[in-house]
């Protein structure tokens, strides 16, 4: 009987003390802190920490409670990371332990992964307590403000980022070189008869008459350059060769009476022709040469050089045999401009009748345009008549990345690397339009193979891909001093706004971002005119930048603004 109202007793206290318990309260705002506030997307991600305490006699014993911090948007979506467990005093378990009379301190890392819905958000930690088999809610926390999505802004267009073509190699005019020599006998000035009958001086006397009938062809110069073989002295050869100039000068000027046509004769003469003379003993099969260069370059003096030589008897032989005679002219050199079509004529047979035009001049025709789809349209006629260059694909598809069709830029600079893998321009193409696909592994391949693209061109894909990263101190120095919307957000997101400025001034063809990029600067550096600018100017070229304002966090307390309503509205 006793036993039995003993056990009673104690069924009814346990009853009590357990009913007793009172659920955990709601906990002040003011206990928590979060880093960054507003919340801010870097490199894709939103990551943030908060730091909160649980007061002095607040957190039950026996409790075990789950804290999970989640985003929530305006369109009502919810975002959770992961939760992390704290217990009470007299719980047996792994997690951060909370004393009920002196309270505790903790640490909480959230991270998500940025969609541009967060852009107007607010962070929360939702509790869930658990007592034994009760399990109950405390009242969430609201501990920051949604997320500043500037880093979001890095724009891979052809805006930001030049799609280079490969060049032609047009020239209007094209020199055309033509020689012909002249020999003489030892000692001998005249001119014989069958040297004027050669095919050579026959051809060149041709170009000249050809030159005088054609208006594609002009005489850009003619030159006469006569000279002595080395034997026989200096004061001979200076006479004789100078009489092989004058004779020879005077059977041009005849020539050019009978085709009743003038031109300036730059003649000249040399007495003793070394320099020619070590050129054909160089390529020669003359035994001892070695010994006989090294003689021309021991001694500077002409008299000596040819005292040491003829010392060399046996090889002097072959020299006066093989090598002299060559030596003993007048050379002749026609220099011909072969002149091209006018640009007029490329740019209307471009479109009439593009198949009398080379690569190089239909390559060249896209030039004349600014027009993006007559450019487009030659580019594809350069597939069409040339499939196996390399230009008419890259750069086409330059045409196309700046339309925004990145998929078919895509496929016609894969087409431009079969044709040639190492093209640095096709690399760098196929990467920016792999980057503004979002496939970045595969754009830094292609980069990879792109190294010799010139200048800083290389470096301003690099740097949106930082961006992108959330390296954006290394993004700005990527970026150098180019002037783009790209390089301004850079420095704006490593707080350099005085550069920032700068930098969207000089930006040579401002555009709405450009603009939206000056109201953040203003923004951040309290410059309400500047924000009113800005955005006045980003909104009169596009409407999205309107929408895009009233969910931006860098403009949160402009929204209660009248003056800033007006622009937005």
């Amino acid at each position: 009987m006793k036993k039995g109202l003993y056990l009673l007793s104690a069924a009814i206290l346990a009853f009590v003390f357990t009913s007793c318990s009172k659920p955990m309260g709601a906990l002040d705002p003011s206990y928590f802190n979060t880093t960054p506030n507003p919340l801010e997307a870097v490199g894709g991600k939103v990551n943030a920490t908060v730091t909160g305490k649980f007061p002095e006699k607040y957190f039950d014993k026996k409790t075990v409670v789950e804290v999970t911090p989640v985003l929530k948007t305006a369109s009502g979506q919810e975002f959770k990371s992961t939760p992390a467990l704290f217990q009470g005093e007299k719980i047996q378990g792994n997690n951060q332990s909370v004393a009920y009379k002196a309270g505790g301190t903790f640490s909480i890392n959230a991270a998500f992964d940025y969609v541009p819905e967060m852009a107007k958000s607010e962070l929360f930690l939702e509790f869930k307590a658990t007592r034994g088999n009760k399990t109950y809610t405390i009242p969430s926390v609201k501990v920051a403000d949604g997320v500043i999505a500037t880093s979001t802004l890095a724009a891979v267009d052809g805006d930001n980022l030049d799609a280079p073509i490969v060049n032609d190699k047009f020239q209007r005019i094209i020199k055309e070189k033509h020689d012909a020599n002249i020999m003489f006998l030892i000692q001998q000035a005249n001119i014989r008869k069958g040297e004027l009958k050669k095919e050579e001086l026959v051809s060149l006397v041709q170009k000249i008459q050809a030159a005088k009938e054609n208006e594609s062809m002009k005489v850009a110069g003619f030159d006469l350059n006569s000279y002595a073989s080395p034997d026989g002295g200096v004061k001979l050869n200076t006479k004789l060769s100078e009489q092989r100039e004058k004779n020879t000068n005077t059977y041009i000027k005849k020539e050019l009476k009978k085709l009743k046509t003038s031109l300036d004769v730059n003649a000249n003469f040399t007495a003793q022709d070394w320099e020619g003379f070590q050129q054909l003993l160089s390529s020669s099969n003359i035994q001892d040469k070695e010994v006989i260069l090294r003689v021309l370059s021991m001694y500077s003096d002409p008299e000596q050089r040819e005292h040491e030589i003829r010392n060399l008897s046996a090889a002097f032989k072959n020299i006066a045999q093989d090598i002299l005679p060559q030596l003993r002219r007048s050379k002749l050199q026609l220099t011909l401009d072969l002149i091209g079509k006018s640009d007029e004529q490329i740019a209307k047979l471009a479109q009439e009748n593009s198949k009398s035009l080379n690569v190089e001049e239909l390559l060249y025709a896209a030039t004349l345009t600014n027009n993006a789809s007559t450019k487009a349209g030659i580019y594809e006629k350069v597939v069409d008549q040339f499939p196996g260059d390399i230009r008419g694909y890259n750069n086409l598809g330059t045409i196309k990345f700046n339309q925004g069709n990145y998929a078919e830029a895509s496929r016609l600079f894969a087409k431009a690397l079969a044709i040639d893998s190492k093209s640095p321009e096709a690399n760098y193409n196929a990467g920016i339009a792999a980057l503004a696909q979002g496939d970045v592994a595969k754009s830094q391949q292609y980069f990879g193979n792109a190294g010799n693209i010139g200048g800083n061109t290389l470096n301003q894909a690099l740097g949106i891909i930082y961006l992108q990263q959330g390296d954006f101190a290394k993004a700005k120095s990527a970026f150098g001093n180019a002037a783009t919307n790209n390089a301004a957000l850079s420095q704006i997101l490593t707080k350099d706004y005085s550069a920032a400025r700068s930098t969207l001034n000089s930006v040579k063809n401002p555009n709405g971002e450009t603009a939206y990029l000056q109201a953040i600067v203003g923004a951040r550096t309290n410059d309400r005119q500047l924000v009113y600018d800005g955005m006045r100017k980003a909104v009169a070229s596009n409407k999205k930048w309107a929408t895009k304002a009233t969910t931006d966090a860098e403009f949160a307390k402009y929204l209660t603004d009248s003056d800033f309503q007006n622009i937005i509205k």
